[in-house]
């Protein structure tokens, strides 16, 4: 076993947990290659050039650490592949909850040497790839962007927080966007092509009937807001999990599907920097990679849990966030409709 872990991520939680960890994969019969991740890629790096070398791959760390290590499965030769053991230790572990692996670090350690090998499709985009999510848009550089000593205190409130500080500079981009025998032009706001039930810690954001394995993507667009009701009403449809009957957000499936604008943007892939490109093509490779789950769990009991977990989460504490953003996103579309009226003497309906 190749065992590569990130020692930052998450409150360093994986400090105090090591040894236990450790000790779990010797008494499972593994002999151990134990690896702390030095630097960005390093995991990919590793990965790639070790990966044919051992039975399994297992990674802690949060959903970067995990995208560096799927990416660097995915270039090696298919004969090199091997399965994917996954203990979350992020800020916000996405993917993690999404597979409903335990949050408790040692007994995700004890799904993966008694776990079955799942097939997960993963998703190409040029010459890169990503496990969950490739966006861009508004906030989409919160998460790389926001210091990890911060995340490491503050948890969710730090995205929150350093999302507000982008609030002026906030723009839409005007975009095509081809899929199957369809297009679609204009300006957009924020997009994302998923395969996740869980996205920036919201479940069911893209919908409850997301498959892993399915060989085709979620993809979410929401349109620029026309006026400053636009932005309550975006919120509202994300708290209430119900996108398709928002005017300004198109929701659709597909495999594969090109993104091109007429300028340079910023892309996330799986919460990290995907680079600037004006011309993008994502295609679903289904079933690519192997991750290590527990079949043998109550996953109707968890679920159960886990949409407890998000109601009480958004009652008590997200929501109040959410709203305060709203907030702030309305005043500030506010003040520039009433700059267009003082200018041109026109606003919008």
């Amino acid at each position: 076993m190749l065992f590569l872990f990130n020692m930052r991520s998450g409150k360093g939680m994986i400090r105090n947990r090591l040894g236990e960890i450790l000790d779990i994969f010797v008494k499972s019969g593994f002999e151990v290659t134990a690896h702390p991740t030095q630097c960005y890629k390093d995991a990919e790096q590793i990965t790639t050039k070790e990966a044919g070398r051992y039975d399994i791959i297992v990674c802690s760390g949060g959903d970067g650490t995990l995208d560096e290590v799927v990416t660097g499965m995915m270039r090696c030769e298919e004969k090199d592949r091997r399965p994917i053991g996954y203990i979350p230790a992020g800020s916000t572990n996405d993917f993690g909850n999404t597979l409903k692996i335990n949050k408790k670090m040692e007994d995700a350690a004890w799904d993966v040497v008694q776990g079955t090998p799942f097939a997960c499709d993963i998703g190409a985009f040029n010459n890169d790839f990503f496990v969950y999510i490739a966006a861009f848009g508004a906030f989409t550089d919160v998460s790389y962007e926001t210091k990890q000593e911060v995340k490491n205190v503050l948890g969710h409130l730090a995205y929150m927080i350093e999302g507000m500080k982008r609030l002026p500079t906030l723009k839409s981009y005007q975009m095509t966007i081809r899929y199957e025998d369809r297009e679609i032009s204009g300006k957009f706001l924020y997009g994302m092509i998923t395969n996740s039930d869980s996205v920036g810690g919201f479940k069911h954001i893209a919908g409850k009937d997301v498959k892993l394995n399915d060989g085709v993507f979620e993809v979410v667009l929401i349109k620029e807001p026309r006026k400053p009701m636009d932005i309550q009403s975006i919120i509202t449809s994300i708290l209430m999990r119900d996108l398709e009957h928002n005017e300004r957000i198109i929701t659709f499936k597909t495999n594969t599907l090109t993104v091109e604008s007429e300028n340079e943007i910023q892309w996330t892939l799986d919460g990290e920097f995907g680079g600037k490109h004006k011309k993008v093509e994502i295609i679903n490779k289904k079933e690519a990679v192997q991750i290590l789950v527990n079949e043998g769990k109550n996953l109707e009991k968890l679920e159960k849990r886990n949409e407890m977990d998000d109601r009480n989460e958004i009652t008590k504490e997200i929501e109040g966030e959410i709203v305060t953003i709203a907030d702030l996103l309305n005043a500030k579309l506010e003040s520039e409709y009433a700059e267009k009226e003082n200018s041109d003497g026109i606003s919008e309906n």
